[in-house]
């Protein structure tokens, strides 16, 4: 099983690993489309005006292109640790111990839109890059990613890997993937109305990746991927190859 996973705009500062060496990260076959980004990247990063337009930032956030400035020189720390916020504060990987932190590694891969696709411990710098954004005079992070990313992905279903798609909407257009079983986070009111949850939908979808990684379970499908859910507690409920999980309003 491979959760996919959106990476995060937040990410922690620092590391003790030595500077980006795309040779370190898994899925190699990505290797060209990433020095590209990076190399557009760097260059992007002198000058400002320009990066804050393509990246959406505005003066406060400079800092941000300064972290894209020293892309190949920083230090590097592993993915699932350099990624903060909503989801990984529920997923918590730094709590995982013995099994549990072998499956993680195995099992959780982002989805980055430069990196494409990183595995937990791959080791990577703090850099700004969303899937929204448009480098100039280049096509879309979907273009750029979509002939190399969707082949990966279909090659890894056909292999017979189950793969649960938890990506926001901007980082699953980056590759589809046939087969998947994503999930959606709906909020039940009192009066039994649902809504879809938006903030904490992340918080939802990061306690659903820690309940993947701490059962030795092996689903094939939806159906087995919710009963995981459901003996953690969590309610789940299937619709077709999708779930949704059903929390309190």
């Amino acid at each position: 099983m491979l959760v996919l996973l959106p990476p995060s705009e937040t990410k922690r500062d620092g590391g003790d690993g030595p500077p980006l060496d795309l040779a370190c990260l898994s899925f190699p076959e990505l290797t060209h489309t990433r020095r590209d980004l990076a190399d557009e990247l760097v260059k992007l990063a002198a000058d400002p005006a320009a990066a804050r337009a393509a990246l959406g930032l505005s003066p406060r956030q400079d800092a941000e292109i300064a972290r894209n400035a020293a892309l190949w020189t920083s230090p590097t720390m592993p993915a699932l640790h350099r990624y903060t916020g909503v989801l990984y504060d529920a997923l918590d990987v730094a709590s995982l111990r013995g099994a549990a932190l072998a499956r993680a590694r195995h099992r959780l891969v982002v989805g980055s839109a430069l990196f494409g696709l990183v595995r937990f411990a791959d080791p990577i710098p703090a850099y700004r890059f969303s899937a929204g954004s448009t480098l100039p005079g280049g096509p879309t992070a979907a273009a750029r990613w979509k002939p190399v990313l969707e082949p990966l992905l279909a090659d890894v279903v056909a292999a017979g890997e189950l793969v649960v798609d938890l990506r926001s909407g901007s980082y699953a257009a980056l590759a589809r993937v046939q087969g998947a079983v994503t999930v959606t986070v709906l909020a039940e009111h009192p009066d039994g109305r649902r809504t879809v949850v938006s903030h904490f939908n992340k918080a939802h979808k990061g306690l659903l990746a820690r309940v993947l990684v701490s059962s030795r379970a092996e689903p094939g499908d939806a159906a087995g991927v919710a009963a995981v859910a459901r003996r953690a507690g969590m309610r789940v409920e299937r619709r077709a190859g999708s779930l949704q999980v059903v929390v309190p309003a």
